[in-house]
Formats: structure tokens, sequence, C-alpha cells
């Protein structure tokens, strides 16, 4: 049965230019330039005036004044009360904040980095291929098992699988001894170890490669029979197994750790790695620190003045016909999604500056002299109070931005940590007993690596009281393997 009823709901929504402004926010440096060219392509309304202005002076916050809010009624004034020139804007103002003080032409800052030219990991190999004597049927095989190989140099996939792939691509029938006797000679090529099924294996065939001294023929033995526990560490049960000392094992252990567990990555081809550029640099006058926001990447944007004239022969006209009705629409649409995008940028980073601000200050001490001891227990809603601001942008910006400081670089992320309350009842950052950690493994005895009971102990010595699971917690947190996998002989 059918009923009809009346509700009322309470709903909060974000309006097309808030979500534009959150999807700008988390967007990294790095990413950025990019970002605005792809919008630049969309909206030919929009003009990018950075080539125009390269050499800007340095904004420092709060010197600018703040742009927060959309205004959402832009897109729904009529066409009568339109004025292009509320989208215009100054070509000498620079909207966009600070720039780092660039040096040089503006030319030599558009070059791009020259890459040298290098074979890839798979052209090295299929130039050795080309070089076997092979019939027309084993070079294809060949080159099935070359392009089936990982980025580690590995051939992960099944024969059997190969063997399918050659009669369905290349219509040629092998037998798995045919592609057996292939993948020999392709795990004769260099780099040693590549077209291993598996790391014992690709570790023997760099030993079996190497001269045949006595400690390489106790290292194939290990290899061979021993890998699980020379991964785990068990020197002493090798030693009784091999019957060998401490020093001739040392000997052993030292050739197999020379050896090279990802034969692919060492000719891996050359690529361009993801450059960290900075959000924010923080520098120290005497004891004063000052906050710059980096806008290098962040072309000056306005919106573009071509279509003014446009819109005059729209106004001069006697007869405003339907289809020049529609134009005008469409530009004036256009020019409505360049002024919110623009309104956006500035946003983003009013936004970026008042969040790094107040992490500044809160951390004040910590900046100026760059001790992790100095770090205070900081948490997203710390930072969300001060700045009046929803925790969820708080973590926006930290989750991608990098400040760049007299000490390093890094990201936001990092200083925010929790509180551990010590025996004297005052509180310290997380991170401090991480540092303690940290330097208590470095100067810890190889042989004798300190185990997490023991570690708790000397952090309980020191006032920090806190049990032996959150000692193991921050030590997997710093990639630091237990005490049995850190011992060396």
């Amino acid at each position: 049965m059918l009923r009809q009823n009346l509700q009322q709901k309470l709903l909060q929504k974000l309006s097309p230019q808030q979500i534009q402004f959150i999807k700008l926010l988390q967007v990294p440096t790095v990413s950025l330039d990019t970002r605005i060219k792809e919008e630049l392509e969309e909206n030919p309304a929009l003009e990018d005036l950075s080539l125009a202005n390269m050499n800007e002076p340095i904004e420092e916050y709060p010197d600018r004044d703040p742009d927060d809010t959309f205004n959402s009624e832009d897109g729904q004034e009529s066409m009568d009360e339109f004025n292009v020139d509320d989208y215009l804007q100054d070509d000498n103002i620079n909207d966009f904040g600070s720039k780092y003080e660039q040096n040089g032409d503006d030319d030599d800052e558009r070059k791009e980095i020259p890459i040298a030219v290098q074979n890839s990991f798979f052209e090295s190999l299929q130039a050795q291929l080309d070089l076997e004597p092979l019939s027309d049927k084993d070079f294809r095989i060949g080159q099935q098992i070359i392009g089936s190989l990982d980025d580690d140099g590995y051939l992960r996939r099944p024969i059997n699988s190969l063997i399918d792939d050659l009669a369905f691509s290349q219509n040629v029938f092998a037998e798995e001894e045919e592609v057996l006797e292939i993948l020999k000679v392709i795990q004769t090529f260099d780099p040693a170890g590549v077209g291993a099924r598996d790391l014992q294996e690709c570790l023997l065939i760099q030993l079996q490669k190497r001269e045949q001294t006595q400690s390489v023929v106790k290292a194939i033995r290990v290899v061979e029979d021993y890998l699980d526990e020379f991964t785990k560490k068990h020197y002493d049960k090798l030693e009784r197994a091999l019957n060998m000392d401490s020093e001739e094992l040392k000997e052993v252990i030292h050739e197999i750790l020379k050896l090279n567990p990802k034969p692919g990555d060492s000719n891996a081809v050359t690529t361009k790695q993801l450059q960290i550029i900075p959000d924010f640099h923080i520098s120290n006058n005497d004891g004063v620190l000052f906050l710059t926001l980096n806008s290098k990447n962040a072309p000056e944007l306005r919106v573009s003045r071509s279509y003014q004239d446009m819109f005059e022969h729209y106004d001069k006209s006697a007869q405003k016909d339907k289809k020049l009705k529609e134009a005008v629409q469409f530009v004036k649409q256009k020019l409505d999604s360049a002024k919110w995008f623009i309104d956006a940028i500035k946003q983003r980073q009013q936004t970026l500056l008042k969040t790094m601000n107040a992490i500044m200050h809160y951390q004040y001490d910590y900046f100026l002299t760059g001790d992790d001891k100095n770090l205070k227990p900081m948490i997203l809603k710390d930072i969300a109070d001060r700045i009046g601001m929803d925790i969820s942008t708080v973590s926006r910006v930290a989750n991608s931005k990098y400040v760049q400081t007299e000490f390093g670089t890094f990201l936001l992320k990092s200083f925010f940590s929790e509180a551990i309350q010590m025996e004297s009842g005052e509180e310290v950052s997380n991170k401090e007993v991480k540092k303690i950690l940290e330097e208590c493994i470095g100067k810890e005895d190889k042989r004798r690596p300190l185990a997490d009971e023991k570690l708790t102990e000397i952090l309980k010595e020191q006032g920090y009281n806190i049990a032996r699971r959150t000692v193991a917690k921050y030590r997997e947190a710093m990639n630091i393997p237990v005490a049995r996998l850190r011992k060396e002989l």
C-alpha cells in the first residue's frame, strides 16, 4: 500500500566550487603545475601570466589579503547584470603568493635536463640473444622468455604458460625441454642471475659464475641446503651443520651478501625520479622564524581579456539574436569557471599558509634547533582548533606537503605525533622515544643485539614508562628487524 508523508531533513552539501577547492588542496606542489595546465587546456577563458612575470618577490605570511570564500551566486546572475570587467584583473598584480627567487635567464629555467641514452634491461638481453647462434624457433622462444621476465629479472611465469603463449600468440609449438634449454642459455646472460625462477636459483647462478674458491663452494652448499637457516640468521645451526668456526662462516656469508638478489634492478632503464618540491620554506634569522610559500610551479592566472571585444560587440549590436545570446552565455560559463578556479587557487594557498604557520608556531623550538627531542606531541585536532578549520582539511594539507628547513626537507605529516607520559608526569612526543630507540640499536653489539625486553628496560631507566609491545610497534614502524635478524658475526 502506497503512503505519502512529509519529512523535514537537515542536509549539508558541498558546492561545486568547494569540491574543486578540496581537490586542489590535496594536490602536492609537484603535481599542481600539471593540474593547472589541464585547466588551461580545457578552459580557453583562462590565461597564464607566469611567462610574462617570471621574477616576483617572495611574499611572507600573513601579508596577503585572504579570499577564503566563493561567491556561489556568480553563475546565477542574468545576462543583463553581466559585466566582463568583474572578471578582469591587473596584469601586474601577483595573485599567487610567494616565489623563490630565481637566478639566470628565463630561457635557461625552461630547459629540460638531458637524460643519458641507455639501453633498457630488456633491450640489453635482446642484444645478447641476437648474438646467439639459434634457430628461428629457438630465437622466438628466447624472445618470449625475455618478454616474460619481471622488473627484477625473474621468470615468475610457469613453463607451461610460456608454451601456451608461444602457441597462441606466435604459432610456435614447443616442448617443455626446448623451453628449458633456451632458458639455460638466457641464464648465462649478463647481469648474472637473470632468468632465475626464485631467489635460490638466482643466487646459485651468480655463485656458479664466480671463481670456485673454497668460500664460494661452501656458499653454494649453504644456498642449496641451508638457505632458510641463512635468511633467519641461525648461524649456530650453520656452524654445526657445516662443521665451521665463526670466522669461516663469516667469509661464506660475505660471499653470499655480495650477490644481487634482484639482477634486473642494476640494468633498469634510467627514469626521471619524482622530485620533492617543498611547499614551504622556513628560515631562521637570529632566533626568529620566517615562513614563505613556494609558488614557483603555480602560474599566475587571469581571466582572458580576448573575450572583452565579444561583449562590447554584443552590447553595441542593435539586434541580439538567439545564436549570439547562446554564444555569449557559453562564454560566460567559461568565464565563471575560470574565476572559480582562480579563487580556488588563492584559497588553496591561503589555507596552506594558515596551516603551516600554525604548525611552525606550535613546534617553534623544534624548527629553531632541528632536535627531535624538542618536538611536542601534536595531533591534527590541535592545529584544526588553532586555525578554525576541519580536521580533514588539516589532514589533506599534512599528507602531501613538504617544508624545507635549515636541517632538511620534511613531510608535514612527520611533525604530528602522539603523547607519551613520563614517570614525572611530563608529556613528550613518541618521536623522542623512537629517536632514543634508534640510538640504542645503533650503538648495540651486533653480535648480541638488544631484544625488545632489554630496550624496554633501557627506556624505563630513562623515565619512559612504555610497554614491550609498544617498543615492538615503534621498532617495526622504523623498519628495524627483531634482534635475531640484526645479529652479525
